[in-house]
């Protein structure tokens, strides 16, 4: 795996008390010129050698202890995550307004989500050698707004095996010019009734897929709106949350990542 070449400063803290026996949580710290960001590493406490890495960009809320709780879900007790922080350490919203008004700039300045995203993914391959992370495995995966992010790193020749996006954004305004820039495969998961990123999108999404040489996938779930693995979602008909749905996405998810190791 080569490591990426912007210039990002890491920081590692001790470890800090987990919420459940089960994991180790890490604060992980980088910077990108005067600006500081902060994620939290997820891994199982008990592993059987090195295990793959996985970003992963939260939605449009950022981190929070709602992200650490899904950081957890996907670690289970086969991956290593890091959730990452694409906003900078002074921009946590404390509403859906300020977490839009932060994704809007952020979806408007392309090559400044890829320089965020790129260094969290260095802030990924450089965690400390204690780490049992596989640097030779390693992917990306990213929730609603972090779905549309970890799209936008891939085209930016980003060196990731496999993405998967749940329920994120597809379209970009060069997606015609660099989608064939992606490195890695791609799984999307979609939910058919999902008024956010609309049927439309994923078709224009796929028009656009199909003359790459990019090996992707996208699945679609039927009775599934926008934000269907975040359990807090509780908008009905437009943001919710789907038990089944997301219990087969992530089941999707897994296998995903197994092919793509297995190649």
């Amino acid at each position: 795996m080569r490591l990426l070449t912007t210039s990002v400063l890491i920081s590692f803290c001790l470890y800090l008390p987990v919420l459940a026996e089960s994991y180790q949580v890490t604060d992980i710290t980088w910077q990108i010129e005067d600006e500081a960001f902060a994620g939290k590493l997820v891994y199982p406490s008990n592993t059987d050698g090195d295990l793959p890495g996985l970003l992963m960009i939260p939605n449009w809320m950022g981190p929070t202890d709602q992200s650490l709780e899904k950081a957890k879900r996907v670690a289970g007790d086969r991956y290593i995550v890091l959730m990452a922080d694409l906003y900078g350490t002074e921009v946590r919203p404390a509403n859906p307004s300020e977490a839009s008004q932060a994704a809007g700039f952020l979806r408007g300045d392309t090559d400044l989500m890829r320089k965020r995203g790129e260094a969290a993914l260095e802030a990924l391959l450089n965690v400390d050698e204690s780490i049992p992370l596989d640097r030779e495995r390693i992917g990306a995966i990213g929730f609603c707004f972090g779905g549309g992010a970890i799209l936008e790193l891939a085209r930016s020749g980003a060196q990731l095996d496999g993405l998967v996006g749940f329920h994120g954004n597809l379209l970009s305004p060069t997606l015609g010019s660099d989608a064939g820039q992606t490195k890695g495969k791609i799984l999307i998961l979609h939910g058919a009734a999902d008024p956010a990123v609309t049927l439309d999108e994923v078709h224009a999404f796929s028009e656009i897929m199909a003359e790459t040489e990019v090996d992707w996938e996208v699945i679609i779930y039927s009775g599934a709106v926008h934000s269907f693995t975040n359990p807090h979602a509780d908008n009905p008909g437009r943001s919710e949350y789907h038990p089944d749905v997301a219990r087969r996405a992530f089941e999707a998810m897994d296998r995903f990542f197994d092919r793509v190791w297995s190649d």
